[in-house]
């Protein structure tokens, strides 16, 4: 009967990876890489040129129609500590009870939290028979992927997350989001301070299959 272990150590990677005839470092990131805590992230993130490479790197996925349904938006230097004045404001016009303090000092800092941000937003073409909407949030949904994954084979950290201001209506405002847009989420990119352990991951045994008719 196939059988698989739950998920692989870094000592079953290796040895899988000196089996194989492809490209090794290509398959060592994607076998291994992860989301890097953002307590873990810093100094430096990348720079002008890394950062062209990794966004070029992200745009190149599968765009039916070429339709681009995504675009970036940078948060670097003193601009993240601007828009997380634009998150006070949401979080104190938009939570149910006035929020604390230190809730208002989370949020003025919280792009802070990497020298690097980058805003993924999904945009919608409506009503384009070769492209339907599902294909064109998948596709920037791959454009994120993709991103983390240039990142992190230049050596930075990410971490891919939508928090609360993803949602929030004057956020969406603040970054003249249209009708059809929405934000797939932020990226954070950094330095990660040590190395993340490793987790567990998917049993293959519980999530594939083969149809037989």
């Amino acid at each position: 009967m196939y059988s698989k272990p739950t998920w692989f150590s870094e000592g079953q990677v290796r040895a899988m990876l000196s089996a194989s005839s492809m490209s090794q470092e290509a398959l060592e990131l994607l076998l291994t890489r992860r989301s890097a805590k953002l307590a873990m992230l810093g100094e430096p993130g990348p720079d002008p040129g890394q950062l062209t490479t990794i966004l070029t790197a992200a745009a190149r996925v599968p765009d039916h129609n070429k339709l681009q349904p995504w675009r970036f938006i940078v948060f670097e230097g003193e601009a993240r500590g601007a828009f997380g004045r634009v998150l006070l404001k949401a979080c104190a016009a938009e939570q149910k009870e006035p929020p604390s303090a230190a809730r208002l000092e989370t949020e003025r800092t919280r792009l802070l939290r990497a020298p690097t941000v980058v805003a993924v937003v999904s945009r919608v073409t409506p009503n384009v028979t070769a492209a339907p909407e599902w294909e064109q949030i998948l596709s920037c949904g791959a454009v994120c992927q993709n991103l983390c994954l240039a990142a992190n084979a230049m050596g930075f950290g990410t971490s891919w997350i939508t928090e609360w201001y993803s949602y929030s209506a004057a956020v969406r405002a603040a970054l003249k989001l249209a009708a059809n847009e929405r934000l797939a989420g932020f990226v954070y990119i950094g330095t990660a301070k040590e190395r993340q352990g490793e987790r567990e991951r998917p049993d293959l045994t519980k999530i594939t299959s083969r149809w037989s008719g």
